[in-house]
């Protein structure tokens, strides 16, 4: 571990992914860190899971499975690509991926926003419950699947079955989708949704027309059983 000022640098060549992720944990919240590096992560699993503090963090390579997870109140930024549910169950703060993502980014994110430059593959925001997501280009097949709360705002083309069982988080599309899920609409996009859309597309530093998108929502009729359309329900 270098540390300079109240910068660091964490080399996982040299130290364990338990010995970095103790120190995210456990070492840092008690000194003075305003920022960390992360270096040589090669595809590694579980990098910065559970951070809970104000610092930024930058980790310089690909990522595997579940980096950033559970993260509160850190600015993460993952320079390559992440495997699946990056973010997963985010509470607050930043996590932006400058490649691809894989499946199930953020998934049942509470608070806070995500961040995809590149491409993210299926079930993008499942059971997301809170959390805002940006993807800066195309989002897989179920991506909002039983979405709960918050927004997403994809700048590319959206796979079958998008939205499906949607609660009351709000999917927007600029591009081509290639099938909504089961209770999934249209609706017209209002000056609100506009806003909305603004204001994400300025967080997340990505220059798009936000009239250009489309709203989906939740046609709420899955709320509650309905007996004489049970047999649908199988």
């Amino acid at each position: 571990m270098e540390r300079v000022s109240e910068k660091v640098k964490l080399d996982l060549a040299r130290m364990t992914l338990r010995q970095v992720n103790d120190f995210l944990h456990h070492q840092m919240p008690a000194g003075p860190v305003s920022a960390i590096s992360i270096i040589n992560p090669n595809g590694m699993h579980n990098i910065a899971v559970g951070v809970d503090a104000k610092v930024d963090i930058e980790i310089l390579g690909h990522v595997g499975y579940y980096a950033a997870g559970m993260n509160k109140q850190a600015n993460i930024t993952i320079c390559g690509n992440a495997g699946k549910s990056v973010a997963e169950n985010i509470m607050s703060g930043i996590v932006r991926v400058k490649g691809n993502a894989s499946q199930c980014v953020a998934a049942s994110g509470h608070g806070g926003l995500v961040v995809i430059e590149g491409d993210a593959s299926s079930r993008c925001g499942i059971s997301m419950k809170g959390c805002n997501i940006v993807v800066g280009g195309s989002v897989g097949h179920a991506s909002g699947f039983m979405a709960q709360l918050g927004h997403m705002v994809v700048c590319g083309n959206a796979g079958a079955g998008l939205g499906d069982s949607l609660y009351e988080a709000v999917i927007y599309v600029r591009g081509d989708i290639a099938g909504l899920g089961a209770d999934a609409r249209f609706e017209k996009m209002s000056m609100e949704d506009v806003n909305k859309v603004a204001e994400l597309l300025a967080k997340a530093a990505l220059e798009y027309d936000p009239r250009q998108f489309k709203r989906v929502a939740s046609g709420r009729t899955l709320y509650h059983w309905n007996k004489s359309k049970s047999r649908q329900y199988g």
